[in-house]
């Protein structure tokens, strides 16, 4: 049975006997209303690690838009039910007090990566996950984190976290995984509604459409400005971008001398869809 614990301090003491026996613990940072790509990261722990903490936490430092806050979805009692069968060993669900007590004074800021793409479009975003993520590694004391790369540049700010103030913590990337139609999984999706919910996935294959045409030696900027007209004119909403990145460091790419990803943010509604793909 999966125990739920809320307070550091009880998490810090099981964690502390696990690892007295020798266990290497996994770690899965989530905000909750779980899906098939959260537990496709349980899996993935559970695989690689003795002992398999998930954490639901929404962070409100990470949320730009207060009404987004307050829109995100919560059941954790269906969270719980999930991680059971999945044979996950903890789920911690701090309380914001838990996480930041009155005084805390203190933000996690990892500079460049974290500047163009979904930091241009959410100033501050990436401080709180920085910060949150700073925040569960300590708590948690996880020897491992797995982290989906559908939120590829997510992934990409938690690995210089962690390089760069020596955390002994290893983060592993886990593949997208995808409805059938191709719609990335989100929490989010939950909010589409039908017609929109049928539209979604044409995100995915625009962008694949538009990478087979750079792989076949399609100039980037012409395969993307036809990508954009085509989720223009399919009906979907205000494109916050649609970019050809380096792998490495996230840099625009003209070309693909390096190894590069596409990665899209658009709305849909009121819902922002993301998605990235190898290219």
């Amino acid at each position: 049975m999966t125990q739920v614990i809320r307070k550091a301090a009880e998490l810090r003491d099981k964690v502390a006997a696990w690892k007295r026996s020798g266990m290497l613990v996994g770690v899965v940072p989530t905000m909750g209303a779980l899906h098939d790509g959260h537990l496709s990261l349980a899996r993935a722990a559970r695989k690689q690690s003795d002992r398999v903490i998930v954490t639901v936490f929404v962070n409100p430092m990470q949320f730009n838009n207060a009404s987004d806050l307050d829109k995100y979805p919560r059941d954790e009692a269906q969270d719980l039910a999930l991680l059971e069968a999945e044979g996950v060993d903890v789920l911690f669900a701090p309380g914001v007090d838990e996480v930041y007590p009155d005084g805390f004074a203190t933000t996690v800021s990892v500079a460049g990566i974290t500047e163009p793409l979904e930091g241009a479009f959410r100033p501050g975003h990436f401080d709180g996950v920085a910060t949150v993520c700073s925040k569960l590694f300590g708590m948690t004391q996880a020897g491992r984190a797995f982290f989906g790369e559908k939120d590829w540049q997510q992934l990409q700010v938690v690995q210089q976290l962690t390089r760069d103030l020596n955390m002994p913590i290893r983060i592993i990337g886990c593949p997208t995984i995808r409805e059938e139609d191709g719609l990335a999984m989100s929490s989010r999706n939950v909010r589409l509604t039908a017609e929109e919910h049928e539209l979604a996935p044409r995100l995915h294959s625009v962008m694949q459409e538009a990478a087979a045409k750079i792989r076949d030696g399609v100039p980037v900027e012409g395969a993307l400005n036809d990508a954009k007209t085509e989720l223009k004119d399919a009906g979907f909403g205000a494109l916050d971008y649609l970019e050809l990145r380096t792998v490495d460091g996230l840099k625009p790419a003209t070309d693909l001398a390096e190894p590069a990803r596409m990665l899209a943010a658009i709305w849909l509604g009121d819902v922002r869809l993301i998605d990235n793909i190898a290219v």
